[in-house]
């Protein structure tokens, strides 16, 4: 896990800590928990970029919160170490409800209101935040959610998390006078070492993932969302229009493998995949790439958790971030993460045309400030935001001139029915 200030993080084991930032007066205020992204694997809750001193200066209490990460928090050693191990692919997932039931407990002394907490986070995070509305334990600690490119396929089965615990405990038993029990005294840092080996020649995009361990997880988390658990609750979710140009690299053409997958076999995403060239005949190769691997990865399972909460009682507004980017490397894209900062009132402003990034930044603070308070997302110059319903699928889409558009991307939608 890392800790530190933000510009040098440091692995430590000591990371169960979270960061409390208070609005000034008496409240009763709504907290805004957020859970940090970085693929299971990195990431901290201290990045500058979601420091809580504007929400709180809007009268919103700020929690950022660590959890263990990589192999600590999301591997099963329980047959590699013994009984009292197993389901440790959750540590991570327990990690988080420990968190909200300390913010449940003490929130009210920090001047906030328990019966108004939002959940929410980025990426991982986003995953991570979604994963928990399916997980019936904790339908009690939080109130409403923020998911930022997330999905909740990111679960694994009892069988595929002890075939990647079998994995992870080959590379480390090459390792010099390494044994399977060395590991409950080994230097950390080596079993990070290992962990990266392992990642790198995994034939899967992030291996390490929670569980279903039969009572933290009994099912699916989109399962049991499906089927109420988020009743009454609301959920503001959305993706960004190309979020995969962030990892994608800068080849034109290249093949699609198993390692750029974070939720299906690359034979069944190559049968959907030889569809777009059709859908979209004035795509380069490498921008039908990005919109696929995009799709597969964020868009398709964030209207899966979309439609489980409508289905399920719940209250949804869904967003597409259509903004691009005007310069740097990502010039032209609405790519993964470029929207934590509007989010956060730290939008980009060292690059062409910053105005139209900080304009609608502002825009998109409001909105999400708006839905933490209790109100409908909403901000001066946005449209009026409808619920999303199954049916209709209504979405704000956020640019320098954002519109509600009804099924969008319906025919691309279509081609994904029946899998993730």
């Amino acid at each position: 896990m890392q800790s530190g200030n933000g510009r040098n993080p440091r692995l430590s084991e000591d990371c169960l800590y979270l960061n409390v930032w208070a609005p000034q007066g008496s409240g009763p205020f709504p907290a805004f928990v957020w859970i940090h992204g970085g693929g299971f694997t990195g990431g901290y809750a201290f990045d500058p970029t979601t420091n809580g001193t504007q929400f709180a200066s809007e009268g919103v209490i700020v929690v950022t919160i660590a959890y263990r990460l990589g192999v600590f928090g999301f591997l099963d050693f329980g047959e590699l170490l013994g009984e009292e191990y197993s389901g440790s692919a959750n540590n991570a997932l327990k990690d988080l409800i420990a968190a909200l039931e300390w913010i449940r407990d003490n929130i009210e002394a920090f001047g906030g209101d328990p019966d108004r907490v939002t959940v929410g986070g980025e990426s991982a995070g986003a995953k991570l935040t979604d994963i928990l509305m399916g997980v019936p334990s904790a339908r009690s600690l939080f109130h409403q959610t923020i998911s930022e490119s997330g999905g909740a396929e990111r679960v694994a089965t009892r069988s595929g998390a002890l075939a990647v615990a079998s994995g992870f405990a080959d590379d480390w038993n090459r390792k010099p006078d390494s044994t399977t029990q060395s590991l409950l005294t080994a230097d950390p840092t080596a079993i990070i070492e290992v962990q990266n080996q392992f990642m790198n020649r995994w034939p899967q995009h992030f291996p390490l993932r929670c569980e279903l361990d039969g009572s933290l997880l009994p099912r699916l988390p989109i399962e049991t969302i499906n089927t109420g658990n988020t009743r009454g609750k609301r959920l503001l979710i959305g993706t960004n229009r190309e979020e995969s140009a962030l990892f994608d690299g800068p080849a034109d053409i290249r093949d699609v493998t198993a390692s750029d997958l974070g939720n299906l076999p690359l034979q069944n995403f190559e049968q959907v995949f030889v569809k777009y060239n059709s859908l979209f005949p004035s795509m380069t190769p490498k921008q039908l790439r990005i919109r696929a691997l995009t799709a597969e990865e964020y868009w398709i399972p964030s209207v899966r958790v979309a439609d489980a909460n409508d289905h399920g009682g719940g209250q949804t507004w869904m967003y597409r971030l259509d903004f691009a980017e005007t310069g740097g490397g990502l010039k032209g894209y609405a790519y993964h993460s470029l929207e934590i900062g509007m989010v956060w009132g730290k939008p980009h402003l060292d690059v062409p045309n910053a105005a139209d990034e900080v304009s609608l930044g502002k825009q998109v603070h409001s909105a999400w400030l708006s839905f933490i308070h209790g109100d409908v997302p909403k901000a001066d110059g946005l449209p009026t935001w409808p619920q999303y319903q199954k049916n209709s699928r209504a979405t704000l889409t956020l640019n320098t001139q954002s519109a509600v558009e009804n099924n969008p991307q319906e025919a691309e939608r279509k081609l994904w029915d029946g899998l993730l």
